[in-house]
């Protein structure tokens, strides 16, 4: 097992570095201290020849130039005693944590092969200083990746607030286990979840909980996905894909996402209480994404459900409190 820094880029005084963790399956993994983002996970095809299977964008410096949330860090959301003008950066709605942490530089305080125990680990740390984005607190954040010879990729978050805040990070990274020049519609996907959160005009979910059975987001057993992106259902048609966060029954294998055409399979766990399904629906060939489009990745966003009003107590950091969340994606190929 291995790691391997490759500097490429110095702006703003900053050092972007990318970082390459191998293991002995031959299973790669990407990273980029820019954004603490997840760029590339690599898995070799039947011809043992390596495919990636992440939407990524051609170089490393293009994820600098237009924010996208492809594999970063997001977050963070507010709470307090007075009403705070956040950023609007999604319509009306504020959405992961406006100019955010996945479009700064992180430091890379630790890189660690640890042969004995077959894992390797870059760990990257940010301060989102107090006032940034209108933010209560200063917020130190820890990410740490970790690559395994089980051919699992542990994604960790610690955060530590001096001021009462909200934190509800995640990871945006979308999975297209067909790899390149292919959509998510022939991938199968299972979801241990008995309820969603349906969605108003506005992608808010302000209707509560709605039990899944008998309806086109009852992925309780593996469904093919464009089952559902072709359906006719109205929020469907709205949100032109799902865009829709479910509540996990437990904190097992909460997702699953199957390729009957390459026999790889992803299954995530994850100690989030739910997981947001994008389909990528807003992708269409432009800018520096040019090379992705609508429904090329599935991205699976484990956090705490979205929330339409002003009850956020599920996501309160209490000052010298921490957050802890976990992540892990294993691949079968």
């Amino acid at each position: 097992m291995k790691i391997e820094t490759n500097h490429y880029a110095y702006q703003n005084g900053k050092d972007y570095c990318e970082y390459t963790l191998t293991n002995d399956n031959g299973m790669v993994v990407k990273l980029l201290n820019y954004g603490a983002t997840l760029k590339q996970i690599l898995l070799p095809n039947k011809d043992g020849q390596l495919e990636n299977v992440i939407l990524s964008l051609p170089t490393a410096l293009d994820y600098s130039k237009e924010r996208n949330f492809l594999g970063g860090t997001v977050g963070r959301v507010n709470l307090g005693k007075h009403t705070l003008e956040l950023p609007i950066n999604d319509g009306n709605n504020h959405i992961h944590g406006g100019s955010g942490i996945d479009t700064m530089v992180w430091n890379t305080s630790k890189l660690r092969v640890e042969e004995d125990a077959e894992f390797v680990q870059v760990t990257f740390s940010l301060i989102d200083f107090d006032g940034h984005n209108n933010y209560p607190g200063n917020l130190k954040i820890e990410v740490t990746y970790t690559l395994d010879n089980d051919n699992c990729l542990d994604y960790n978050i610690f955060a530590f607030s001096d001021q009462l805040t909200i934190f509800n990070p995640t990871n945006h990274v979308y999975f297209r286990l067909d790899g390149p020049n292919s959509d998510v519609k022939d991938l199968q996907m299972q979801i241990d979840a008995d309820y969603y959160l349906p969605l108003d005009n506005e992608s808010l979910p302000y209707l509560g909980m709605k039990k899944v059975t008998n309806t086109i987001f009852d992925m309780r057993k593996p469904t093919r996905l464009g089952d559902i992106l072709d359906s006719k259902e109205p929020e469907i048609r709205r949100e032109h894909g799902l865009n829709h966060p479910f509540i996990l029954n437990s904190q097992r294998s909460c997702a699953k996402i199957i390729s009957p055409k390459t026999g790889r399979k992803l299954t995530m766990t994850t100690d989030a209480p739910s997981v947001v399904v994008y389909t990528a629906n807003h992708f269409n060939h432009t800018g520096v994404a040019k090379n992705i489009g609508r429904y090329d990745g599935v991205t699976l966003e484990a956090q705490n459900p979205p929330v339409s009003g002003d009850d956020l107590n599920a996501s309160l950091l209490v000052a010298n409190d921490s957050f802890i969340r976990s992540i892990s994606w294993t691949f079968d190929f």
